[in-house]
Parts: C-alpha cells; sequence; structure tokens
C-alpha cells in the first residue's frame, strides 16, 4: 500500500512536471554581451526576451515545418508524454488497494495498476528523449569551434533540469506501482464466492414416503 502511495505521488508530481515542461519557454537561455540586461529564452513553442525593466515579450515560433529537428520531435514526443502520463494515473488510480472500484476482481485491478505502470514508465521515456536531444544539441552548438566566440550561446533552461525530473519521476513511479502489483497478486486472497440461498432438497432416491405403498394399493 506504500509503494502504490509513493507511486501515485511520484507519478502526479512527475505529470504536473512535465506539463510544465512541455509549454514554458524555458529550453534554452542566451544572455547577449552587448546587453546583459536582456535574457532570450526558448521553448518548444515560443521565445521570450526579457529586458531590464523586467518586461517579458514572447513571440510564437513561425512554421512548424521551419523548426529545427528536435525542436519538432520534441513537441510530439512531450504532448505524447503529457497523454500518457494522466492517462496512467487514472489507470493506476483505479488499480489501487483502497480505491473500491472492482473490489471483487483483484486481477482487474492487477490489470490496471500494470497498464498505468507502463503507461507511466513510457511518459518517462518520452519526457527524458527529447529533454536531453534539446541538451545535447545546446552542448555541441556550445562548444562548436567553428564558431566565432563573439557569438552569444545557448545554455541550459530551468525547464531542461525540470523536464529531467519530471522523466525521472514518471519512470520511478511507473516501477513503483507495476511492482506493487505483481506483490498484490501473490498476496490477495482469491475473491469470495457469493452466497446463494440454500436450496430445498427432494428426498433421497432410496427413501420412499411412508404412504407410498398404499396409494400404491389402491390404484
Amino acid at each position: 500500500a506504500k509503494a502504490q502511495v509513493g507511486g501515485m505521488l511520484l507519478a502526479l508530481l512527475g505529470w504536473v512536471s512535465s506539463c510544465v515542461t512541455t509549454f514554458v519557454p524555458l529550453w534554452k537561455n542566451l544572455n547577449l554581451d552587448l546587453n546583459e540586461l536582456e535574457v532570450w529564452n526558448m521553448g518548444l513553442w515560443q521565445v521570450c526576451i526579457t529586458q531590464e525593466e523586467g518586461v517579458v515579450e514572447c513571440q510564437a515560433h513561425g512554421s512548424f515545418l521551419a523548426l529545427p529537428p528536435e525542436l519538432r520531435i520534441s513537441r510530439l514526443l512531450m504532448c505524447i508524454s503529457n497523454g500518457l502520463g494522466l492517462l496512467g494515473c487514472l489507470l493506476a488510480a483505479l488499480g489501487l488497494e483502497g480505491w473500491r472500484a472492482c473490489e471483487d476482481k483483484p486481477g482487474q485491478k492487477q490489470r490496471l495498476l500494470l497498464a498505468g505502470g507502463a503507461a507511466l514508465g513510457t511518459a518517462g521515456i518520452t519526457t527524458l528523449v527529447p529533454v536531453s536531444w534539446v541538451a545535447y544539441n545546446t552542448v555541441l552548438d556550445f562548444w562548436d569551434e567553428t564558431v566565432p566566440d563573439i557569438v552569444p550561446r545557448w545554455e541550459f533552461g530551468e525547464a531542461t533540469f525540470l523536464g529531467w525530473f519530471a522523466g525521472a519521476f514518471l519512470a520511478t513511479a511507473g516501477l513503483l506501482l507495476a511492482c506493487s502489483a505483481r506483490s498484490t497478486s501473490t498476496t490477495t486472497p482469491p475473491a469470495p464466492v457469493c452466497h446463494q440461498p440454500p436450496t430445498t432438497r427432494g428426498p433421497a432416491r432410496g427413501h420412499h414416503h411412508p404412504h407410498a405403498k398404499n396409494a400404491d394399493l389402491v390404484i
């Protein structure tokens, strides 16, 4: 039960963090040397500029096809991850021991937990892959020797670290819930058989009614 509760808390925390990572424009940061008080932030959907006075101006990316491959695929993977995370949370919640749904069907609750754990684990992977891909390309661009040193370089944004935590939380939650489903399957007693009303049994075949002989004689 503790593993299930811990898994659900991690799943919810990872799912919320993954959704935040998807939509915040903080995947990359860029500080201009000419104007250090102006910070550029890039996300999957838009680019924002934070100026000295604290004013933030955001502009959405242009055409989807004009984006770099890592941003295009990251958009798709993060949206898939958010959907799988929500589905996994719902399935796992229905399979929890304290939930009244399907109480008389322990096998079905076990399958719900396993399905929820698998969905959450897949959501964790589909979160870690795009975040790590964008981070890898950021490192390559930062250390690219062909680019002059005076050109500003993109660096890791806060969403990168949040995405790594979100993916780890989702994957851990899926593993915990799947393992708890296996443990409950070995400890859960079989479902009780429904009690049916006692049926009245007729007289045994070997015993005749005491008046049967008299009835035969009269006939």
